[in-house]
């Protein structure tokens, strides 16, 4: 093995180092009181190329400070070179004189390398900082290598809740070191149980080196098989329920070593399958500072440790921001420390002790919804009208910040209109992009004319409704396009506003001298719709109702005497199939004895299957198909004929 072994009488007793070996979070230990156990990395003849540690960063975790630190990466070539060890000996030793040396410690985790940094020769025992600063989450891997015929002693530790782990890792036992060192710890969980953990070990040379043994949970001591030189020795142990918790890995040089050090590797099996120990840890004397310590933070413009961020160094002076995709830098800062600040994504320093803080955004843009209706040739802007986006309910209008990405917009209905969905709003770092939501609003207009049947030159009433139901008040004009020889000394239009259960009239009466159709116009829309009059004894009514972009519908209402009460006709044409058609035909009152209609008569298509239904002044036809439906009664009154005609109305 890589390793001088002078005799015993040349040993010198250095200077205890008041640290010890311990697993982060566990409570200082008697194993402890004979110094660090180092690890080490050796650079030639050895089975392992390079130390490998994993260093595990869950999602609660990602952002703390790793606190990653070594004591002595660099050679001391005051430790042991040309056959003399110095005080203070930690296990540094070079074979041949005058040749390089070199170790490199290189953390990697999900986006590649954190951290690299390469340490030479000196003559003295440093307390470095390797990487201080939050990673994102996921799993890191520091690796060790040394090039040079020789081996570099180190000791390793990070910040709680952090860990390092590994399978195998080799260790640099010191006969200086009279005390036990705990090398590792083993977790032993419950699903291991029926399974077999072995706990190897290379290289130690034989018995007369050092001893090794396993604390096992409760208490138990149990020696573990020396190695002979260049060999491996394997202890196996099936694991049972009593064996579940955490196993303690000691091992102790004994006075009949012949060396002054001892590299010796440890690998850890279960079932022949490599499984993790916790190694490391050291304790910082009261009187050492930590050199060269860097302290990184990327956060928010609120402060805020940015999920996934993390650093890299690039040499010994520069150091960069590692942003999730789609940030944007903002700032770079040189807390604390010497350097100057290059760019929101550089800043230089020198070696000592630094803090240094990057600042970077989230990508965001802007959708901004708003919403209007189609009414005419206008478009009303409408407020609070609610709709979907990015998982939220929001109300119009509304300037939304999102991250930048396609986002389907989705309305909600008004009643009275319809519309049709947008497309998706696409959202830009920085920008700001807007979707409407287009409502076109659906209207109708009835003519009432009554009576619709008089003698020459009679007046009858012209009533024109515009109705909707759209909740929101729509600007209207209303007006009547009067025949040549009907005549009036009223205004034919009226100006206002219309919406759900607020409907606009317009009443006029009106002087008849020949039979002929007056017409009703809704204007901003144009939607029209005409009623009739005739000039003749007999008196009727009538009215149409056209509804927009639906069907249309006119009811004719004449009635004359019979040798008992009064016979009513209503003659009712549909241009399309309606359902839950409604006649509203009110039976005349202001007499002692209430009118009375007597049974109902219908002809119609021959296809159709109409069966009236009479529902106080309604007459409910349900379902009829497109055309001409002739309705009869007779109704039993001792009103006046004058007064027996009631203006018919529709609905469906």
């Amino acid at each position: 093995m890589p390793t001088f072994k002078p005799v015993r009488s040349a040993r010198l007793r250095p200077a205890l180092l008041t640290l010890g070996l311990l697993t982060l979070g566990a409570a200082p230990a008697a194993a402890q009181t004979g110094g660090i156990l180092p690890l080490v990395s050796v650079g030639e003849k050895w089975p392992q190329a390079q130390e490998s540690y994993v260093i595990r960063v869950s999602a609660a975790d990602a952002g703390r400070p790793l606190g990653l630190e070594v004591f002595s990466p660099t050679f001391n070539l005051a430790d042991y070179v040309d056959g003399r060890r110095g005080d203070g000996y930690f296990g540094d030793e070079l074979y041949k004189k005058n040749e390089p040396f070199e170790t490199t410690f290189t953390l990697t985790g999900p986006n590649g390398t954190v951290v690299e940094k390469r340490y030479g020769l000196n003559r003295e025992h440093t307390w470095e900082s390797l990487f201080a600063g939050g990673l994102g989450a996921g799993t890191y891997t520091l690796k060790v290598s040394s090039r040079g015929d020789g081996k570099n002693s180190f000791a390793l530790r990070v910040a709680a809740p952090f860990a390092l782990e590994t399978s195998d890792f080799s260790v640099n036992a010191r006969s200086t070191d009279a005390s036990a060192l705990l090398a590792a710890r083993v977790n032993v969980t419950a699903d291991w149980v029926g399974k077999t953990l072995g706990l190897l070990n290379y290289d130690v040379d034989g018995a007369p080196e050092a001893e090794l043994w396993a604390v096992q949970p409760g208490g138990t001591r149990v020696n573990l098989t020396p190695s002979e030189n260049g060999r491996t020795a394997t202890d196996p142990f099936r694991i049972t329920p009593e064996l579940v918790g955490e196993w303690q890995l000691f091992i102790r040089v004994l006075p009949t070593t012949r060396q002054y050090s001892n590299a010796i590797r440890y690998s850890f099996r279960l079932d022949d399958k490599p499984i993790t120990a916790r190694v490391g840890g050291f304790t910082l004397p009261d009187t050492v500072k930590i050199a060269n310590q860097l302290l990184v933070d990327v956060v928010d413009p609120q402060g805020r440790p940015i999920p996934g961020a993390s650093y890299a160094l690039v040499g010994d002076a520069v150091v960069r921001p590692q942003l999730p995709p789609g940030y944007v830098p903002v700032s770079g800062t040189l807390v604390q420390g010497t350097g100057n600040v290059v760019s929101p994504t550089e800043v230089r320093y020198q070696p000592g002790f630094n803090k240094i803080r990057f600042v970077a955004r989230p990508p965001e843009g802007q959708l901004a919804v708003d919403a209007v209706a189609l009414y005419g040739d206008q478009r009303i802007p409408l407020t609070g009208v609610p709709f979907e986006v990015g998982g939220r309910t929001l109300t119009t209008p509304a300037t939304v910040p999102l991250a930048p990405g396609d986002y389907p917009v989705t309305p909600t209905g008004i009643p009275g209109s319809t519309f049709t969905r947008p497309l998706p709003g696409r959202v830009a770092d920085g920008g700001t992009n807007r979707v409407t939501i287009e409502y076109r609003v659906r209207t109708e207009v009835t003519l009432v004319t009554a009576p619709d049947i008089l003698n020459a030159c009679d007046v009858t009433q012209l009533t024109a409704t515009a109705r909707t139901e759209f909740p929101y008040r729509l600007p209207a004009r209303l007006k009547l396009n009067l025949p040549t020889g009907w005549t009036s000394d009223y205004p034919l239009e009226v100006p206002g506003e219309f919406s759900q259960g607020q409907p606009l009239r317009l009443k006029v009466p009106v002087r008849v001298c020949r039979s002929d159709t007056a017409e009703a116009v809704l204007e901003p829309v144009d939607l029209r719709t005409t009623g009739q009059a005739r000039v003749r004894n007999p008196g009727g009514a009538n009215v149409t109702r056209t509804v927009e972009g639906g069907a249309r519908a006119s009811l004719q209402k004449s009635v004359e005497a019979a040798a008992q009460g009064y016979v009513v006709t209503l003659v009712l044409t549909v241009d399309s199939t309606l359902e839950g058609l409604r006649l509203l035909d009110a039976l005349p009152g202001g007499s002692a004895q209430p009118a009375v209609r007597g049974p109902i008569q219908v002809q119609g298509p021959s296809l159709a299957n109409v069966n009236p239904r009479v529902e106080g002044d309604s007459i409910l036809l349900g379902r009829v198909i497109p055309g001409t439906y002739t309705l009869t009664y007779t109704l039993f009154t001792d009103q006046p004929a004058d007064r027996v005609v009631t203006a018919p109305d529709l609905s469906w």
